[in-house]
């Protein structure tokens, strides 16, 4: 979130318009209803939402879905980690750009330190979290000299990492198509150190390519949706705080889903809603990106508004 764009003065949204937790685990139930099985929380930065274990909580209660991670940049790990695992949190995904701590603090551009997020990384690891996966969203010029440094890092701690394509997501990231390290590229800096052995996808729109480290050291990861978008695989939903659900991470708009909650539909309605916006999606726009004219943006929302 660009201090530029989000500064001391900028207005969030009142309290009252944020969905409950009753209201997000009513949500999940109808998902799960349409077949889906998985729930990851995100952000912004998702510990930060008070008494998030009630939440996961709830969520491991809904019949149907028997996985639920949290994305997280990590430094709140050590006061939450422990509650999380009792709550019945199954993964965690930590943000980790850089292991420089000069670096890391022009990345995260936030009043969070490297030693926090490792800390929590470490605290997350010591409560049975594990594998825990890495993430590290790679801006060529930025952070793409740490490749090599990120991987053994996750190879020595019994990490998984993955290696994420620079992307365009919302309208304030000054995404720039020159500073996208290709996975391709990843893939063969990692294999010139570590041989490497490619694996099949574990599901049906798995996004990372996984490859095994002929050593026995692990695993890494690679998610191309600049290089080589997976539109059509697209298994994912997105709702934000509000209640909006998004079906691409780099759509404009959402469909209201809190007006409904809070209407007195029943769960025959709610149920209904689910069905006609997840049937009738047709976003693709990692796939359309490359016929857009040169210089042309077009309008998407933020990251820190939906999550990853």
């Amino acid at each position: 979130m660009p201090r530029e764009v989000f500064g001391p003065g900028f207005v969030f949204v009142p309290r009252d318009e944020l969905l409950r937790f009753e209201e997000i685990t009513r949500t999940v139930a109808a998902f799960a209803r349409a077949g889906v099985t998985k729930v990851r929380l995100t952000g912004g930065e998702p510990l930060l939402r008070a008494s998030l274990p009630d939440l996961v909580s709830m969520l491991r209660a809904v019949d149907g879905i028997d996985d639920i991670a949290l994305t997280t940049n990590g430094s709140l790990l050590t006061r939450h980690a422990g509650k999380l695992r009792e709550a019945g949190l199954g993964r965690i995904t930590v943000s980790l750009d850089t292991l420089d701590p000069a670096a890391f603090s022009t990345v995260a551009d936030a009043e969070v330190t490297l030693d926090s997020v490792l800390a929590g990384i470490a605290a997350a690891s010591s409560m049975g979290f594990a594998p825990i996966k890495l993430n590290a969203v790679i801006r060529r010029g930025w952070n793409d000299a740490d490749i090599e440094r990120l991987a053994e890092f996750a190879r020595e701690h019994g990490h998984v990492m993955r290696f994420i394509e620079y992307m365009d997501v919302g309208d304030t990231n000054g995404w720039r198509l020159d500073e996208v390290v290709p996975a391709a590229e990843i893939v063969e800096r990692l294999a010139h150190r570590w041989p490497l052995e490619a694996l099949p996808a574990l599901y049906p729109g798995e996004v990372a390519n996984r490859f095994r480290y002929a050593d026995g050291g692990g695993e890494v990861g690679v998610i191309s949706s600049i290089s080589k978008p997976f539109c059509g695989d697209c298994t994912r939903a997105r709702l934000s705080a509000i209640g909006e659900v998004y079906t691409c991470l780099f759509a404009a708009t959402g469909h209201d889903l809190r007006a409904l909650l809070r209407s007195g539909a029943d769960d025959d309605a709610l149920d209904l809603a689910v069905r006609n916006l997840w049937t009738a999606r047709a976003d693709r726009y990692s796939e359309l990106r490359a016929l857009q004219p040169a210089g042309e943006s077009v309008h998407k929302v933020e990251m820190s508004y939906i999550g990853g």
